[in-house]
C-alpha cells in the first residue's frame, strides 16, 4: 500500500510522530510519503536526532531507496517555532492536507493519515475550517462524513451523531438529522472498511439516564426509539442506553460500535479507555483517512517526548481499511 502522511501543524508534534512512526514501519513492505515541508521534517529530524534519512522528491511517484522517507514539498514556512500559534503554520497545514487528499483522489496513494492541525492557527490563516472531517467532507462533496474512533487494543469503536457542535444545538440537530440514513451508512462502512458482515450497533440516549421514560427529555421516545424500530428488520441496532451505565458496566464489549449523540458523551469515555492508542477515522469518504486521536501537543512540541503510538496505529488501520476496500 502507498500511504501519505499530511504534515499537520509545523509547530506541533506531527512531524515528530511521523518520523518515529516511519522508524517502526520501515521495512513493512509498504510505501510511505510525507506531503508538507521538507524544511520542517529536516528541522525536527535534526533537532530530535532521529535516525531517519529524508529525500526531497518532485513527485509522489518518485522512487527512493529502502529506508528513506520521501518528502513532497507543498509549502515551506519562513520560520519554525515549536509550540507557537502561527498563521503561516496554519496555511502550511491546510495546503499539505489538501495536496495529500488529492493524491488519494487521483489514486496515487491508497490512504491518507493526517497529523494534527491546530484550529487557532487555521483561523489565523484566514480559514473557517473546524477540523479535518469537515474539510475533507467539503473537498469530496460529502455533506455529512462520520467521525469515528477506534481502539486497536479493546476494539472499541465510537461514532458521533453530531461532531463539533455547542451543546445547546445538539437536541435540535438530533431532531432534524436523518438518523435512519446515518445508521444505514455507518453499517455499510463497517462492512466495507472493517469487514464486519452484520454490525451490532448500540445507540446512547441524549438525556441523562436516557430520559428515564420521558421524565428528563423526550428525544429518546420521539426520535431514537422509533428509528431503532424502523431499522430493526434490516440492521442490528439496540438502545437507547444511558451513557454512564453503558460504559461503566462495559456493555460496549457486546457491540461492534457505539453511537454517541454528541462529542464529549462519546469521546470522554473513549479517551479514558484508549488515550494512547486511539485512532480517528473519517467514514463515508471516497478515500481512506485516519489520524492519531490527539491534538498538536504544543506544550511538548520539539522536545522529543511525544508518543507516536496513536500515529503508528492510525497508519496500520489505514493500511487495513485500504486493503479491505480493495
Amino acid at each position: 500500500m502507498r500511504i501519505v502522511w499530511s504534515i499537520g501543524d509545523p509547530h506541533g508534534i506531527g512531524p515528530e510522530i511521523i518520523l518515529k512512526s516511519f522508524l517502526k514501519l520501515d521495512g513493512s513492505g509498504h510505501f510511505f510519503l510525507v506531503a508538507g515541508s521538507y524544511r520542517v521534517m529536516e528541522y525536527y529530524r535534526d533537532a530530535l536526532e532521529l535516525p531517519v534519512e529524508l529525500e526531497l522528491v518532485k513527485s509522489a511517484t518518485s522512487e527512493v531507496p529502502c529506508g528513506v522517507l520521501p518528502v513532497l514539498s507543498i509549502a515551506e514556512p519562513e520560520s519554525i517555532i515549536p509550540g507557537t500559534l502561527s498563521a503561516e503554520a496554519g496555511r502550511v497545514a491546510l495546503e499539505s492536507l489538501r495536496a495529500a487528499a488529492e493524491l488519494c483522489r487521483e489514486g496515487v496513494c491508497d490512504a491518507l493519515v493526517t497529523a494534527p492541525i491546530n484550529k487557532e492557527s487555521i483561523a489565523l490563516a484566514g480559514s473557517c475550517e473546524k477540523g479535518h472531517t469537515g474539510f475533507l467532507g467539503r473537498m469530496f462533496a460529502v455533506p455529512s462524513p462520520t467521525m469515528m474512533f477506534y481502539d486497536p487494543v479493546t476494539e472499541l469503536k465510537v461514532a458521533l451523531a453530531t461532531i463539533h457542535e455547542p451543546l445547546e444545538r445538539v437536541p435540535g440537530l438530533i431532531r432534524t438529522m436523518d438518523l435512519d440514513a446515518f445508521l444505514s451508512a455507518l453499517a455499510l462502512s463497517l462492512k466495507n472498511d472493517f469487514a464486519i458482515a452484520e454490525p451490532r450497533i448500540a445507540l446512547l440516549g441524549l438525556n441523562p439516564h436516557a430520559s428515564d421514560g420521558g421524565v428528563m427529555g423526550s428525544e429518546e421516545q420521539e426520535i431514537i426509539r422509533p428509528c431503532i424500530e424502523r431499522l430493526s428488520e434490516r440492521l442490528n441496532v439496540e438502545g437507547s442506553f444511558p451513557a454512564d451505565g453503558f460504559f461503566g458496566s462495559k456493555m460496549y464489549r457486546n457491540y461492534d460500535i457505539v453511537v454517541a449523540m454528541y462529542h464529549d458523551q462519546g469521546l470522554l469515555p473513549f479517551k479514558v479507555l484508549a488515550f494512547d492508542t486511539g485512532v480517528n477515522v473519517t467514514l463515508g469518504l471516497p478515500i481512506v483517512r485516519t489520524s492519531p486521536d490527539h491534538g498538536t501537543g504544543f506544550a511538548i512540541a520539539g522536545k522529543g517526548v511525544a508518543s507516536e503510538r496513536s500515529c503508528y496505529e492510525a497508519t496500520l488501520l489505514a493500511i487495513t481499511i485500504a486493503r479491505n476496500r480493495k
